[in-house]
């Protein structure tokens, strides 16, 4: 069709591959190439790019002497699993990203000569002191002890080794072979999508008495063939999904809100509803938070504490008028209290059960503000940008003693007293969970789960590989980009801009050095100068698409840019952090539900503010224009030849499993144009 035509024009260009770097188990940062020479774990691939430093190495030297291993071919084993500490890969190793560390890594239990069965064949019968293979101590959060025994006191065969050494839900991911994880070597022959095809379901003039342009689609929590659909101006509706190209719209009653909460906020530039999350157990307990901007003049209990403080050296004479006029709440409302059963509701109890979070924010712009629980540990997820202005002046995205630029989770099921509230500093009613990366850190919030971010537009937990959560982070004046976000990551700003160095305009808040901190850099960046447009720029954070109605699409990580252009990222090869990026051209169908407006440019869609899928993992472009969703390329005659597998077989364990069968797994995590505009990017 002619407007995939210049769309492809347009965006034509080369792959580009981006990477990020992988974890160490140690401290969930970027691994590196040693500092001096390693004496005991000697495998130049732990030197070149590694975890361990050369105090590191001598630790491990003198734990594996204080063993006391006698037997040749144990001592050998013992030695190779210790230095998998320095292995690039050593955080998912040793699984950091979905339990309490482990003594040991995953062991490779792939095929008749799995290296589970060599380590039980070595050491077996072999009398080790202060065992690490001690029952109990796989996961060791606080060790006062082991026992010094061979492991067949502990085990009494190979294959209750075996089971309690490579647990199955981690077998066929991330284990150790007994030398240096390697991943495996990319298809040649990779195609990206030619192009994604879409129909409109909803405009954006159907909310009555609203813009109808909506920041968040989530799917509703029983399952249930509904969304959720909420707007900048606070009103929450709920809709009827459609059945993909059937030639129905979604059913909506815009006469009637879920939720109504346009009176608490207000629509100008930045600032409104930003983010809708649901409890996990919503369909029993009926509990949803919400996160937006009040206006503490208007709403005297919105006042908080405000971002420009001692902490940051922010000098409130440099904002000038307005200073943490306005703050960032997340809220607690409930759909319990409706004389029905949370699925059934048609409407949320309008007022506020509980005051989460609250914060003064030092300027107008760069709130982000979007809501996620973990899909693992079910903990409230919620980022906060760097305060605002240009540049970070006060260097907020690294003070670890504020959250503006920071990734937060929050604990909303165990809710502290009032004393207990007030006692240690909260900025809410939640509790900080314990393996936040900072808690019992002086001069640091324990709140924080990451650092040096931004203004982070649109996040997304993988649904297949939810330890992978992604994040648009939107830039100052240069680079766009998207983050892995990682317990304890600092992803760089405003050392950083993307990968490039950024000199601030100003700094009355200090700097900080590049040399003092381990930036994890993006996934993806693009430049601004590398747009078909100049002038303006804003990422928006997508999804990894899962819809079966498009298998060229299936599996790659689609987002976009605010004015309208959109990508499509795969990982490859997996767990590797290399992404190849190719241009995702799209358009309509001519049998969409509601006729999209197709010039000689192509598809007019808007501005896309944000992505969404619902319970049939059916994908959405949430824009200016109205609510987009995903269908079969075939309906707007782009070829696709791809075929899905979506029950695939087990693979074998380790590195030397099927790179195709891997990279389906990991473990398992219309306002003022101008003000939509700004709702990102300034």
């Amino acid at each position: 069709m002619e407007g995939v035509t210049v769309v492809v024009l347009f965006l034509a260009c080369s792959f580009i591959t981006s990477s990020a770097y992988p974890l160490c188990a140690s401290n969930l940062e970027p691994p590196g190439p040693a500092k001096a020479n390693l004496t005991f774990c000697t495998a130049p691939e732990y030197a070149a790019n590694g975890c361990c430093s050369a105090q590191d190495d001598t630790n491990l030297s003198t734990t594996f002497k204080s063993m006391n291993i006698s037997d040749a071919n144990c001592s050998a084993v013992v030695k190779q699993i210790l230095c998998s500490r320095c292995d690039k890969y050593s955080a998912d190793l040793y699984g950091l990203e979905i339990s309490e560390p482990r003594s040991v890594p995953f062991l490779c239990t792939n095929g008749t000569t799995s290296y589970c069965s060599q380590v039980w064949s070595a050491c077996a019968k072999v009398n080790i002191t202060n065992s690490i293979f001690q029952p109990g101590l796989q996961i060791f959060p606080n060790t006062s002890s082991k026992a010094s025994a061979p492991l067949n006191t502990f085990y009494t065969s190979q294959a209750a080794f075996c089971a309690g050494a490579a647990p199955e839900s981690v077998a066929g991911n991330f284990c150790f072979s007994g030398t240096p994880f390697v991943v495996p070597q990319a298809s040649a022959n990779y195609t990206p999508p030619a192009g994604i095809c879409l129909e409109k379901v909803l405009n954006i003039s159907d909310a009555v008495g609203d813009s109808g342009i909506y920041l968040n689609m989530v799917p509703h929590p029983d399952g249930s063939s509904r969304v959720f659909l909420s707007t900048q101006a606070g009103l929450v509706w709920l809709a009827n999904v459609s059945k993909t190209a059937s030639g129905q719209p979604f059913s909506v009653d815009f006469t009637t809100p879920f939720l109504n909460i346009s009176s608490r906020t207000i629509v100008s530039d930045e600032i409104g509803m930003m983010g809708l999350a649901f409890h996990p157990n919503f369909v029993n307990n009926g509990r949803f938070f919400v996160s937006y901007d009040c206006d503490s003049r208007k709403h005297p209990d919105c006042v908080a504490t405000c971002g420009c403080q001692r902490a940051n050296g922010c000098n409130t004479t440099l904002i000038g008028a307005g200073v943490c006029q306005y703050s960032a709440i997340v809220a607690e409302y409930s759909a319990n209290a409706t004389g029905s059963t949370p699925s059934a509701a048609l409407r949320a109890n309008p007022t506020e059960i509980r005051r989460i979070f609250s914060f003064g924010l030092p300027y107008n712009n760069h709130h982000a503000g979007g809501l996620w629980f973990g899909p693992t540990d079910k903990y409230l997820y919620y980022p906060l940008g760097d305060g605002g202005g240009a540049g970070d002046i006060w260097n907020n995205a690294q003070n670890k003693n504020l959250p503006l630029g920071k990734m937060m989770r929050l604990d909303v099921d165990n809710i502290p007293s009032a004393a207990q509230v007030t006692s240690m500093g909260l900025y809410g009613n939640y509790s900080i969970p314990s393996t936040n990366p900072f808690v019992g850190v002086n001069n640091t919030r324990g709140e924080i789960y990451a650092l040096g971010l931004r203004n982070p537009w649109r996040c997304s937990f993988d649904s297949q590989r939810p330890t992978y959560f992604y994040c648009g982070d939107v830039g100052q004046s240069d680079v766009e980009e998207v983050d892995l976000i990682s317990r304890g990551g600092n992803y760089g700003w405003r050392v950083y801009e993307g990968t490039e160095v950024f000199k601030p305009p100003s700094t009355p808040g200090g700097s900080t050095n590049p040399n003092s901190i381990n930036a994890i850099f993006p996934i993806i960046e693009y430049t601004h100068a590398s747009l078909p447009f100049k002038g303006s720029a804003s990422i928006t954070g997508g999804y990894v698409s899962y819809s079966t109605q498009d298998a060229c699409a299936y599996g790659k990580y689609i987002y976009g840019d605010l004015f309208g252009i959109m990508w499509a990222a795969a990982e490859r090869p997996a767990y590797s952090g290399n992404y190849t990026v190719s241009s995702l051209p799209f358009t309509c169908t001519p049998n969409s539900p509601i006729k999209c407006n197709i010039t000689s440019s192509g598809l007019q869609i808007g501005m896309i503010i944000s992505y969404g899928e619902d319970n049939n993992a059916d994908f959405y472009v949430l824009a200016t224009t109205g609510l987009y969703r995903l269908v079969s390329p075939s309906h707007c005659n782009i070829t696709c030849t791809a075929t899905l597998a979506l029950t695939p077989n087990s693979a074998p364990a380790g590195s030397n499993a099927d790179p195709s069968f891997l990279s389906g797994l990991r473990n398992g995590i219309l306002y003022a144009a101008l003000a939509v505009v700004a709702l990102v990017w300034s």
